[in-house]
């Protein structure tokens, strides 16, 4: 009884009985923490989007109908439509070294976390939005791939040089290359390459085709997040020198196979100093 009293005694206040709130897992505060970042990158895109030019037209959060991806759609993050050109762009919210080269099939972050390279992820976004629109704007496409500030790029310099078009941007100056870009391509023609019925047309085609359904756009995330995991699951191996065929590790890999004085192929400390 006296037990009993002390107990009540030691967990009631003048305010009543307080809740007990229960530790989240560290991966749980992982995943709403790298959630939270998502969100604040997208935050920052979506202010850029919306000062550009009110000739520019812009879409985000698409997902149209892709008949080679893994899911049977493509989810494209931000589509910007302007007289000289239509950029696609694809946002990634990671932190650390990125590592990757335009014919690499996958990059890495930190040589540890491989990815998809997101140039090869967004031509599958610009395929599957000219099978909506007039083929003969497909050399107007222009591949933008934006990175948080956080990360640090160890890629082709081909990739941040305006003339390509394919561009790998941080997404605080998404925008800037955006108003460069164009600039550049309104010096090389004399009059714009998609008129204003045009953009407008194709803004209201994708618009049409964006497939809002919650399940669907559910079935397509569990499709992707599933893919992901069993290539995770294959590439366990270790990559090797191909010089003395001891194992390396993913960081020492990535430097290799980003850098093209190896040509493609993966060598260990000692014998990178030979090539």
């Amino acid at each position: 009884m006296f037990f009993e009293l002390f107990k009540k005694k030691k967990t009631s206040t003048n305010e009543g009985t307080k809740d007990v709130i229960t530790p989240v897992s560290n991966k749980r505060q992982n995943d709403r923490v790298a959630v939270r970042k998502g969100e604040l990158g997208e935050y920052k895109i979506h202010i850029q989007l919306n000062q550009l030019p009110k000739e520019f037209r812009h879409l985000s959060d698409i997902m149209v109908p892709n008949r080679k991806s893994i899911s049977g759609y493509s989810q494209i993050d931000h589509i910007v439509i302007t007289p000289y050109g239509i950029f696609v762009i694809e946002t990634k919210n990671y932190q650390g070294t990125i590592y990757g080269s335009k014919n690499r099939k996958e990059w890495s972050v930190n040589g540890k976390f491989k990815m998809m390279n997101p140039f090869m992820q967004n031509h599958g976004h610009i395929k599957a939005l000219l099978s909506l629109v007039d083929g003969k704007f497909s050399d107007h496409f222009i591949s933008i791939v934006s990175f948080t500030k956080r990360c640090t790029f160890k890629v082709d310099l081909e990739m941040r040089k305006i003339s390509s078009k394919e561009l790998i941007v941080y997404d605080v100056e998404l925008s800037d290359f955006l108003h460069r870009k164009v600039s550049v391509l309104k010096l090389q023609n004399n009059t714009p390459l998609i008129t204003e019925q045009e953009i407008e047309s194709i803004f209201a085609i994708i618009q049409k085709a964006n497939i809002t359904d919650a399940e669907l756009r559910e079935t397509h995330n569990v499709a992707i997040q599933n893919n992901k995991e069993q290539k995770q699951n294959s590439n366990q191996s270790s990559h090797k020198c191909t010089t003395c065929n001891e194992p390396v590790s993913e960081k020492v890999a990535a430097f290799c196979l980003s850098n093209k004085k190896f040509q493609g192929k993966v060598y260990c400390f000692n014998h990178q100093k030979a090539i």
